[in-house]
C-alpha cells in the first residue's frame, strides 16, 4: 500500500515534530540551532490552521513519515500571490520519491488557491535537496553567502522559484 498525503491533524504534531527537531539537531535543513518544543509547535500549527494555510503529512501504516507546508513569502500585500514552502522526510526515508509525493500534493494545493509562485530556501551545499527541487521545475534564483551560521560554520542559502501553472504575467507600466 501506497503512503497517503492528508492534512494535518493536531495529534499528528508530536510526529511531526520529531521529524522537524531531528534536522535541527543533524542536518542544516532548519537554521533552527535548537529543537522546537511541542507546546511550540502546536502553536505555530493552530496559528497556520487559523490562518488558513495547509499542513500535510504523509501517513504509512498508520506512521508519519514526513510533512510539508507552505505560508507567506513576506507579510507586505505586494507579496500575496508569493508562498513559501517546508518539506521534511524522516531520516532514513529520503531518496525514495516520498518527499517528491508531498510536494506534489502542496504544489497542487498552491495552485488551485491561486497562488503564483511557490519559493524555498535550501541550504546551498545541500546537493540533494537542490536536485529534488529541480526534479519538481523548482530554478535556483538566488545564492546569499554566509547568511546563517550553525555546527561552527557559516552557511550559504540558495532560494529555488516555481512559477506555479508555469504562467508568467507580463506587466506594462
Amino acid at each position: 500500500m501506497l503512503p497517503v498525503v492528508r492534512p494535518a491533524t493536531r495529534a499528528d504534531i508530536p510526529a511531526t515534530l520529531e521529524i522537524y527537531n531531528y534536522a535541527v539537531w543533524h542536518t542544516t535543513a532548519s537554521y533552527d540551532l535548537e529543537p522546537v518544543s511541542l507546546t511550540t509547535r502546536l502553536a505555530w500549527f493552530d496559528h497556520k490552521r487559523a490562518a488558513g494555510w495547509p499542513i500535510l503529512v504523509l501517513e504509512d501504516a498508520d506512521e508519519i513519515i514526513g510533512w510539508a507546508t507552505y505560508g507567506p513569502f513576506r507579510e507586505k500585500p505586494g507579496y500575496a500571490g508569493t508562498v513559501q514552502h517546508s518539506v521534511y522526510i524522516r531520516d532514513g526515508l529520503r531518496g525514495a520519491g516520498l518527499g517528491t509525493l508531498l510536494m506534489t500534493a502542496l504544489i497542487e494545493d498552491a495552485s488551485t488557491r491561486g497562488f503564483h509562485v511557490m519559493v524555498g530556501g535550501v541550504a546551498a551545499d545541500n546537493a540533494g535537496s537542490l536536485a529534488f527541487h529541480a526534479r519538481l521545475g523548482f530554478v535556483q534564483v538566488a545564492h546569499f553567502r554566509q547568511v546563517g551560521r550553525k555546527f561552527g560554520r557559516w552557511l550559504d542559502l540558495a532560494f529555488v522559484e516555481l512559477l506555479l501553472n508555469g504562467k508568467t504575467d507580463q506587466i506594462s507600466g
